[in-house]
């Protein structure tokens, strides 16, 4: 099934850009397919409860001090919103990386739930979240269909749900499932962590109180920073320090801000401590990992 599915990619992306490479988004929802001829370095980013599948090569991600590394014929499943570490470690000319993300549809995820006769019941709260599990058979066939559907931009509308309900229905019942199902669990630890967590994404700029957050997760502070540790394997101030400093990296890329406005920009009230902190993190300082990125072929694909 990895061969049509590669084949797929590789006809949507030659059709789309030619000899290009990097990441590409796809007239199919919360689709994105990615081409890479080379390693890509370790690049900070923020993921997204998404399936990261690959379907050539070998990628690496690190949240915390948890280490995931996946490559063919497997899949990343990230359950909540998480800034990691990425990296493709496996990637050449002649056998380029070639994967593929599918963002997750929480509403389709819960519906698929509620039409289940016996849903998996959530597994006990602790680190989890993110996991690595082999891609193959029934949900291989559902995302080469997922793919192809990039073919016939007009029967997306109508078939798009369908194939996503399938996607979920494999996850739920697959090996992981009583981790998937945390997602769709309005009631849940990783659900009332999820809350506290876009509360904090939504006001990464300001002082933010432990109480507060623990007070968006309907939990004790002292139970909240347990679990949201569990869960990022980080502390909520060391999660803030780094969604302020990828957006000043955002910044300054994207939009051309120096380094001092990005500093103030995201919170921070001395560009010498956003300094120190940025090249404690990127383990390069601002300027220079700028240029550095700018330079790199491809930017976004780990």
């Amino acid at each position: 099934m990895l061969t049509p599915l590669r084949h797929a990619i590789l006809d949507y992306i030659d059709r789309l850009a030619g000899d290009a490479e990097g990441r590409f988004e796809t007239p199919v929802k919360a689709l994105s397919v990615s081409r890479v001829s080379q390693p890509v370095m370790p690049r900070h980013m923020i993921y997204r409860p998404t399936i990261c599948i690959v379907v050539q090569g070998a990628k690496q991600i690190m949240v915390g001090d948890r280490v995931f590394d996946y490559r063919e014929m497997q899949s990343l499943v990230v359950t909540f919103e998480v800034p990691a570490l990425g990296q493709i470690t496996e990637a050449s000319r002649e056998a380029p990386y070639i994967g593929l993300n599918i963002d997750f549809d929480v509403a389709i995820l819960r519906e698929v739930m509620e039409a289940m006769e016996e849903p998996p019941r959530p597994a006990g709260e602790g680190a989890a979240g993110v996991f690595v599990q082999d891609f193959d058979g029934v949900l291989a066939d559902c995302v080469l269909r997922l793919v192809k559907l990039t073919e016939t931009p007009k029967a997306i509308p109508v078939l798009y749900p369908a194939i996503m309900r399938e996607i979920c229905y494999w996850l739920l019942t697959g090996p992981n499932g009583r981790e998937v199902c945390k997602l769709a669990l309005p009631g849940s630890h990783a659900r009332r962590m999820t809350d506290a967590i876009n509360l904090l994404r939504d006001n990464f700029t300001a002082p933010m109180r432990i109480e507060q957050l623990a007070a968006a997760a309907r939990m004790s502070p002292s139970s909240f920073h347990q679990h949201f540790k569990d869960m990022t394997a980080m502390t909520p101030l060391q999660y803030q320090k780094n969604l302020r400093l990828l957006e000043a990296r955002r910044l300054m890329v994207a939009d051309g801000a120096s380094v001092a406005s990005a500093a103030y920009q995201v919170g921070y009230e001395s560009a010498s401590q956003f300094s120190r902190e940025y090249s404690r993190t990127f383990g390069t300082p601002p300027k220079r990992d700028v240029t550095e990125i700018k330079a790199m072929p491809f930017q976004a694909v780990a």
